[in-house]
């Protein structure tokens, strides 16, 4: 496939939607106390706030990889990011909290067009393995400023016009990047492939992402029905999967290694990264009385570093091949994890937001060099769709860690603090076993190598 004309322009218009996408579920996490002062809900409801948006991201963007296969990464991208807009609007108006988890929801199905999208045209955009390397960890980096100026971002906001304000922020971010879109040339004819949807596939994936959170956050009886439904839903979901002309989750692609572990250590970095960010956003405004600001500043040290380390993983990655740095980051964001153990509620407030930093740093390190391990593992024809795995995964993963640590800090915040930690902790150590047992190699040229021909043959099987 021919490279797509000025990629330095598509990678632009891919960065910012992933960026806005990034931001949004960042920056509502420092908002929430102002959140639930003035619509109620109190900590189950504003972990359906998050978990909300986060379930419908990670869920549908298993068949919305597709989609983007399908209709074109640019068309796809672009009906995506609209709607998204229109959705955060929804949210900014919303009257009472039903009404905003319903708009997080749509806001999350939005987004799911839009992340495996963007990642497609980078992948569509950049011909040589190592320019794709660097650009895809540039398209990472921009995630990563999100993240970084997210809590800041949205303190300011909260503080400044009400957490509407984050919502409302959306929009000059958004058509921005629709003119961006506007302005790339037009897609080539190979770019869109006919591939019907597997509904029955999205259904039972979705009950199950759906029947897990629910019986993580609630109590009572609806916990145990919503678990017997993950349960049964997730047995039926690899019989369905092996009768689907085009499943959603090709149980091939889950059989190449490279997949497999670049997978398990991205879930491992969106538990740690993102359930650790819901805790202490919690913990400095509720525990230690900091504003919505002044919480979001106490994260400034930690994330205003991931940007570079992402840039320093794409260039180790294009160097080295995806399996140093990736091992390197999850053993160091494990060592992060242990070294706040060391800290308790009335250590202060600035020396946790150092002491955050080896965290964020280790996961940093390792996200870019995964995905890009993903992208070389599968023909660029089904990047979309590789693309919504990887990232439904990361996604379902932090909304499940936000769920779970929330619920642990619920019992009791010091206590629920310290095992949020060890199970972060554990999970990164555990990723990074795998990964050591990861082939190495730097990424090689074209699709049509045998790794990728041998992934493509698989799905297929699958």
């Amino acid at each position: 496939m021919a490279p797509v004309a000025r990629p330095a322009l598509t990678l632009a218009a891919a960065l910012l939607g992933f960026a806005l996408t990034t931001f949004d579920a960042s920056a509502v996490t420092v908002g929430l106390p102002s959140l639930g002062a003035q619509l109620g809900g109190g900590v189950s409801g504003l972990q359906w706030v998050v978990d909300a948006y986060t379930l419908a991201f990670a869920g549908l963007m298993l068949s919305t990889g597709a989609l983007s296969d399908r209709i074109g990464a640019a068309r796809a991208y672009g009906l995506g990011l609209a709607a998204f807009l229109v959705a955060s609007v929804g949210c900014a108006l919303a009257p009472q909290l039903g009404w905003l988890i319903a708009a997080r929801v749509a806001q999350g199905a939005a987004a799911a067009v839009v992340l495996p999208a963007s990642l497609s045209l980078v992948r569509l955009a950049y011909e040589r393995p190592a320019a794709r390397a660097r650009a895809v960890a540039v398209w990472a980096a921009g995630g990563s400023v999100a993240v970084a100026f997210a809590p800041v971002a949205g303190g300011a906001l909260t503080t400044a016009w009400g957490w509407q304000g984050v919502f409302f922020a959306n929009l000059p971010f958004g058509v921005a990047a629709l003119v961006l879109l506007s302005r790339r040339p037009a897609q080539a004819a190979q770019e869109r492939r006919r591939i019907p949807l597997d509904v029955s596939g999205q259904v039972t994936a979705v009950l199950v992402l759906v029947g897990l959170t629910v019986a993580v956050i609630e109590h009572g009886p609806v916990r145990w029905v919503a678990l017997m439904v993950a349960v049964g839903a997730a047995a039926v979901f690899p019989r369905a999967e092996r009768r689907a002309a085009h499943p959603v989750v090709p149980l091939g692609l889950l059989r190449e290694r490279t997949v497999a572990i670049a997978l398990a250590g991205g879930c491992a970095a969106s538990v740690a990264f993102f359930g650790l960010v819901f805790v202490y956003s919690l913990f400095f405004q509720q525990e230690q009385g900091r504003s919505a600001l002044g919480a979001g500043l106490l994260f400034l040290p930690m994330t205003s570093l991931i940007a570079v380390t992402n840039l320093v993983a794409g260039r180790l990655t294009a160097r080295l091949g995806p399996k140093p740095p990736m091992l390197a980051g999850q053993c160091l964001a494990a060592a992060g994890a242990l070294l706040l153990l060391t800290t308790g509620p009335d250590t202060p407030s600035l020396l946790l937001a150092f002491a955050l930093i080896p965290l964020a740093l280790g996961c940093a390190l390792s996200v870019p060099a995964l995905t890009v391990a993903v992208m070389e593992a599968v023909p660029a024809e089904r990047a979309g769709t590789a693309a919504g795995v990887l990232n439904a995964a990361r996604q379902n993963a932090g909304g499940l860690g936000a769920a779970v640590f929330g619920s642990l800090a619920a019992g009791g915040f010091t206590a629920g603090l310290r095992t949020s930690l060890v199970l972060s902790a554990a999970v990164m150590a555990l990723a990074a076993v795998a990964t050591s047992r990861m082939r190495g190699g730097r990424p090689q040229a074209g699709p049509a190598r045998q790794e990728s021909g041998t992934a493509e043959r698989d799905m297929r099987a699958g």
